[in-house]
This record gives structure tokens, C-alpha cells and sequence, in this order.
């Protein structure tokens, strides 16, 4: 069971990080910094969008038109990020 907790816990960071991953990635394509013709650029942004796109489309359904501001990766991130603490406050206890 132990190990199990740490393991949801270890996946929810490799997720986080995925996320960030992807917005950085994002940010470098759309400024050019890199470019999608190169086959690895585009197999890692392909890999990060196709994790994170699911849970971002849903976010983005809630959340109101903001233009060009996209906000959702930062929602991701603080619910991810609150799942990890509920886990840590509440189950962790019962584990341990």
C-alpha cells in the first residue's frame, strides 16, 4: 500500500512536470526558437500535447475567454499540485 502511495505521488510530479514541459516547448515553437520541421522538436511536442491536451480541453471549458492568455496549464498545475497535498494530509496518515 505504501508503495502504491508513493507511486501515485511520484506520477503526479512526472505529470507536473510534463505540463511544464510542454508550455515551455510551446513557448519556443511560437517564438520561433525552435522549429517544428526538425523531427525530435516535433515528436516531444507531439508527446506533451497528446498527455497534457485532455485534461487541458477540459479546463479550458470552464474557464472564460481570455484572448490570446491561455491559463489553463497554471489551473492544471495548482490542481495537480492539490491533489498531491490532500494526498499527503489526509491518505498518508491512514498509511502510515
Amino acid at each position: 500500500m505504501i508503495a502504491l502511495f508513493y507511486l501515485s505521488l511520484q506520477l503526479l510530479k512526472l505529470y507536473s512536470y510534463v505540463v511544464i514541459a510542454n508550455v515551455i516547448i510551446s513557448w519556443l515553437v511560437a517564438f520561433n526558437v525552435l522549429n517544428t520541421t526538425n523531427r525530435f522538436v516535433y515528436l516531444v511536442l507531439d508527446f506533451t500535447y497528446r498527455l497534457t491536451e485532455p485534461f487541458l480541453r477540459k479546463i479550458r471549458g470552464f474557464l472564460p475567454n481570455l484572448g490570446a492568455l491561455d491559463i489553463s496549464p497554471v489551473i492544471l498545475l495548482l490542481l495537480i499540485w492539490f491533489v498531491e497535498m490532500c494526498m499527503k494530509l489526509y491518505i498518508a496518515p491512514l498509511i502510515f
